[in-house]
């Protein structure tokens, strides 16, 4: 289980720096001409939403989420409060995309709003694809890690239904990281678990479409940020590749859209359940922040 955990933290990492070259270009057709096929690090097209990286760095989402697993790695756990001041932090000055979910956000904290209070009213995904050091954090501690997953999520993405898919996500790796396959943990966790019925029926929907082509799913589905899309996709790559963990994140990115969420989901998912022989060497080595990460991981 302790290595698993870490391969679902690591592979959540790897997937957003591996998205990071063509993410939020929605023209399959651009990403597969430009870059043919994306199964190794690559720097941001020239005209592009992070034009300040390099091929090996994280998008806006994994920089939020290296400040997550900074904060519970110096506390120990999560602590609202103290995620809070550190991921404003990461703002100050930062030469990366602002989404309007984190512009929002941060309105919301200057004008005076508690932490629990401060969330936008986004429906991206990404607000729910980060908790992969918290999960690692609190995997011991069933009812702790939801509490604490929902808790960070609402901080910036307020939606009730990003909020649910936090949970369920967190809900889903427990069971993973206790040996459930990951489908299966899907399934039983929206039939049995969640008040959402939303939730089922996205599940529903990814799990049926399994067997179709993954461009043409995901491009049915909807590329962009929101929940709605993103979590069907979600649910389509982790089926169609459960024991396949690079071919479902190169997949994902030669889908286009924003690959960088859901490709952080499918990475924690099937990082949990594979484990560390799963997730390619080389990504790790040309990810500019792994030895931060991996110090990060043993002082938990």
């Amino acid at each position: 289980m302790e290595a698993n955990a870490k391969t679902m933290v690591r592979a959540a990492f790897a997937a957003d720096a591996l998205a990071l070259g063509g993410h939020w270009v929605y023209n399959a057709g651009v990403i597969a001409k430009k870059f043919g096929r994306i199964d190794s690090m690559q720097a941001p097209l020239g005209k592009s939403y992070h034009p300040n990286r390099q091929a090996g760095d994280f998008t806006h989402y994994g920089d939020q989420t290296l400040v997550l697993l900074s904060s519970v790695a110096r506390a120990g756990r999560f602590d609202l409060a103290a995620f809070a001041r550190e991921w404003q932090a990461l703002f100050d000055g930062y030469d990366g995309y602002f989404d309007h979910a984190t512009k929002d956000t941060l309105i919301n904290f200057k004008n005076g709003k508690a932490p629990e209070k401060a969330g936008s009213a986004s429906t991206d995904f990404a607000g729910a694809a980060r908790i992969a050091p918290m999960v690692y954090a609190h995997r011991q501690d069933d009812e702790g890690l939801v509490a604490a997953c929902r808790a960070q999520t609402a901080m910036t993405h307020g939606s009730p239904s990003v909020v649910d898919g936090a949970e369920f996500l967190a809900r889903v790796l427990q069971r993973v990281l206790r040996g459930q396959a990951p489908t299966e943990a899907m399934s039983a966790v929206a039939d049995g678990e969640m008040e959402n019925p939303d939730l089922a029926g996205w599940v529903s929907r990814g799990l049926a479409s399994a067997g179709k082509e993954t461009l043409d799913v995901i491009a049915d589905f909807g590329q962009a940020c929101a929940i709605e899309m993103a979590f069907p996709a979600v649910v389509h790559l982790v089926a169609r590749y459960e024991s396949d963990l690079e071919n479902a994140l190169v997949e994902n990115v030669m889908a286009g859209g924003d690959s960088a969420a859901r490709g952080m989901a499918v990475g924690m998912l099937l990082g949990a359940w594979l484990g560390e022989d799963a997730l390619p060497q080389a990504w790790l080595e040309q990810m500019n922040r792994t030895a931060q990460i991996n110090a990060l991981l043993e002082k938990l």
